[in-house]
């Protein structure tokens, strides 16, 4: 059953989980609402919003290598629960679109607390913000050990943190440059098929461009959740993924990753071992262990029961 939780954690590291699918759900039981509706609304504030293009404009003139792209914009979602009977849980993703430099602009400004409105409701909360969707993954070898990354000191966000492998879906993938002023409901439905199947094949391109490990060791991902940095309010969807090698073979692979200049060393570690690099770890990805956590508890109960009935 898909549920609500939250945690909080010191400095960059503290998270709130916007939700947890501890039972893992395929493709067939998440969907996508892509839709204008879901795209940041510009703040009342003229200067505000002048200080986006301001900031992009700073933040270019010293790295160059920074581009604009789109990018899906995290807006909310709604919960279809079982209720308490046998019906399979499903999750609709309501997506908007944005792009890197009002992500820039907004969520990476110093002035991001500004953007804010203050609110229970965290669609209402951060209308004003970019808040582009990241994924990540958690990757479970044969031989139980996780897969994690530590970043490289010319990354945008928290240089030579531990992460899990990820990125973020890009709408690029299934054609989507922009929104397009009218669709009808066939075409709107298959619209939001193909981003729905992009939420889960761009986590496989992730893993393989930064581990090396090839799609064939790996296994359809489960989506177990959205944690959300706090600092930033910056949100990623985590799945789970068990991997076919031994954490032996995983270093080799990672000698000739595609995007391994992303990060300078390759990890794969134990579930203690992994707790203890939590602190390290930027808040949303922090987020990601605790709903690996809660998935494993879920397993664990389920366990029991199944040990009890017998």
């Amino acid at each position: 059953m898909a549920k609500l939780a939250e945690e909080m954690n010191p400095e960059g590291s503290r998270y709130k989980l916007l939700l947890s699918c501890p039972s893992g759900l395929s493709p067939s039981q998440v969907s996508v609402d892509f839709s204008k509706s879901h795209d940041r609304i510009p703040h009342p504030d003229p200067d505000l919003e002048d200080s986006i293009s301001k900031v992009w404009e700073q933040r270019t003139q010293s790295n160059s290598s920074l581009f604009n792209g789109q990018k899906f914009r995290y807006g909310s979602y709604c919960l279809d629960d079982d209720g308490g009977t046998n019906e399979v849980p499903h999750v609709c993703l309501r997506l908007g679109l944005t792009d890197y430099r009002t992500f820039v602009g907004t969520n990476l400004s110093s002035l991001w607390e500004k953007f804010l409105v203050p609110s229970e409701d965290d669609s209402v909360r951060c209308r004003h913000t970019s808040s582009p969707l990241g994924n990540g993954a958690v990757i479970e070898t044969s031989d139980k050990k996780i897969v994690v990354l530590r970043r490289s000191n010319n990354v945008g966000e928290f240089p030579g943190h531990y992460v899990f492998p990820g990125g973020h879906p890009e709408p690029t993938a299934v054609g989507i440059d922009c929104h397009q002023l009218e669709h009808d409901v066939q075409t709107s439905e298959l619209l939001n098929k193909k981003v729905t199947q992009e939420m889960f094949d761009s986590i496989i391109c992730e893993v393989v461009e930064e581990t090396g490990i090839p799609a064939s060791s790996l296994s359809p991902p489960l989506f177990i959740g959205i944690s959300r940095r706090e600092l930033n309010v910056r949100p990623a969807m985590f799945f789970y993924l068990k991997c076919s090698h031994h954490s032996d073979d995983i270093p080799r692979l990672y000698s000739s990753a595609e995007d391994g200049f992303e990060s300078t060393q390759l990890h794969t570690v134990s579930l203690d071992e992994l707790k203890m690099m939590t602190s390290r770890m930027p808040g949303c990805h922090h987020g990601g262990f605790a709903l690996y956590e809660l998935m494993l508890q879920r397993l664990k109960n389920t366990k029991e029961t199944s040990l009890i009935a017998t």
